[in-house]
């Protein structure tokens, strides 16, 4: 990109319609740090919250984006950001923010620049723990327009959650995520119940780091690496212990590196799902690009939201499509 880049960076702050809790954290709010690129007349936007467990935050993200602004004012592209900044958050928000810089200089669609289909796309609805199975099967039946249903679980009382919520929603697609929470015996130890209430698939049950027992197990329901795949570096273990990754931009560094996971995914056979660390729908924009070439998306940030960014994605049930309005990032 030859043309002169300037580059701005604020947080934003956006609350929650409730407390969303998974293993080890509860959020009231979801802090979002927003990279703001122009140049002539145009003006570029890119969305990150970075990877909590790995260490990042606001405070860490704008460190690493102010320490890379020399290069992205310099005209670097996103090929050359692979290899100059590490994945995670701060490359996420620069890279997406370049994606929608080049789409506007060229006049182009970011369907136009990587030659995907747009169409609607399927996303589940995430139940976060409450502190009984109660709680929870009522989370469910207030989310009862969603057939998709993606419940957060720990170590607490697994199995009875579970119960309660298909006795709640017998008619719900479910599938589950430990986020590290599990260890193998109690995996092993829950499987058949899983089985039982028609679990679809099983995200990240061990913690990252200590999954190798997966390796070689063969699971009755598929298991998918969130945690313990971030990007193609760990994509070659990721696939020995898991049938899906669950691929997040903010774990990759950006779209750029995200289309190159998917696709190397999907020649090596592995199931792909499209994540995110939550968020608003400009959050979401380059994520629901990724999801066209997934087999499952968790894209319902938006939701969990008091309110939305100014243009929103239509949500209809499961149905997640694009604005009426074609001014949300370059979609």
């Amino acid at each position: 990109m030859s043309k002169k880049i300037n580059l701005s960076l604020h947080i934003e702050n956006w609350q929650l319609k409730k407390p969303f809790r998974i293993t080890g954290h509860s959020y009231d709010s979801w802090d979002i740090v927003v990279v703001e690129l122009s140049t002539d007349n145009i003006q570029a936007r890119g969305e990150a919250r970075g990877v909590r467990y790995l260490g990042e935050n606001k405070e860490s993200l704008i460190r690493q984006i102010e320490q890379a602004a020399h290069l992205i004012e310099g005209g670097v592209s996103r090929t050359q950001l692979l290899d100059l900044m590490p994945p995670g958050g701060a490359r996420n928000a620069i890279d997406c923010a370049l994606w929608d810089m080049e789409a506007k200089l060229a006049g182009q669609t970011i369907w136009e620049l990587t030659n995907i289909e747009p169409t609607s796309v399927d996303t589940a609805f995430t139940i976060g723990i409450e502190e009984t199975p109660e709680l929870m099967a009522l989370s469910a039946t207030d989310a009862s327009a969603y057939p998709i249903l993606k419940i957060k679980l720990d170590g607490k009382q697994p199995v009875e959650r579970l119960k309660a919520i298909r006795r709640a929603r017998p008619d719900a697609r479910l599938i589950i995520d430990a986020n590290q929470g599990w260890t193998f015996s109690q995996l092993i130890e829950v499987m058949p119940a899983l089985v039982e209430l028609r679990v679809e698939m099983i995200e990240q049950p061990l913690p990252r780091n200590a999954d190798s027992e997966l390796e070689g197990y063969n699971s009755p329901i598929p298991i998918y690496a969130d945690e313990s795949c971030q990007h193609r570096g760990e994509f070659a273990d990721a696939e020995k212990r898991y049938q899906g990754i669950n691929i997040k931009l903010d774990k990759t560094g950006g779209l750029t590196e995200a289309l190159l996971l998917a696709e190397l995914a999907k020649k090596r056979g592995v199931e792909v799902m499209v994540g995110g660390m939550g968020g608003t729908s400009l959050t979401m924009a380059p994520s629901f690009v990724l999801a066209q070439l997934g087999d499952i998306a968790d894209l319902d940030g938006p939701l969990l939201l008091k309110h939305d960014s100014g243009i929103k994605f239509d949500y209809n049930a499961e149905k997640m499509s694009l604005p009426h309005i074609f001014n949300l990032w370059c979609l």
